[in-house]
């Protein structure tokens, strides 16, 4: 492990490289660990699979329609609003397949939500997590993006086809 986790009750997580369904497990793994709580999203077809979607549930995710037309980032910062304590764990790169840009979802809710982002790698080719610590989201996207790609550089996924 190459970092610790921040001592913030609200962030939002950003996960990257996602490129296996095992991630999920680690993540869950991960938040054992650190002692905290840590949410995550997920298409709600997934949800939706009887057993699946209860298990899913009870390891902390919320389901997300994803066909529909609404402001997700207003909803989510507005969970943020109304908790106490709130982790989201998200992957900016929105699938696991391979993806030339990250989707911005992440960044804008931190930014409306006005909590920080965590940055955490799963390296699996040097068999290490990296964690960034709280890094609050500036008037400048173009330069927090720099930072969070230069994080992530040289990282490599479960399934190599992703990497930075």
């Amino acid at each position: 492990m190459q970092g610790e986790f921040p001592e913030v009750n609200k962030c939002v997580v950003a996960v990257v490289p996602h490129t296996h369904w095992m991630d999920l497990f680690l993540g869950i793994l991960l938040r054992n660990v650190w002692g905290k709580s840590i949410g995550f999203i997920g298409k709600q077809s997934l949800f939706n699979i009887p057993v699946v979607g209860w298990l899913l549930k009870k390891a902390g995710g919320m389901p997300v329609v994803r066909e529909q037309k609404q402001d997700t980032v207003s909803a989510i910062a507005a969970i943020f609003d109304r908790t106490e304590v709130f982790r989201l764990s998200l992957s900016p790169e929105g699938t696991r397949n391979k993806v030339t840009e990250w989707k911005t979802g992440f960044y804008f809710i931190a930014k409306q939500a006005n909590v920080p982002i965590v940055l955490v790698a799963f390296d699996y080719k040097n068999k290490r997590v990296k964690v960034s610590k709280a890094l609050t989201p500036s008037e400048n996207k173009a330069n927090d993006f720099e930072v969070y790609y230069h994080f992530f550089e040289g990282v490599i996924g479960k399934v190599a086809h992703k990497s930075f």
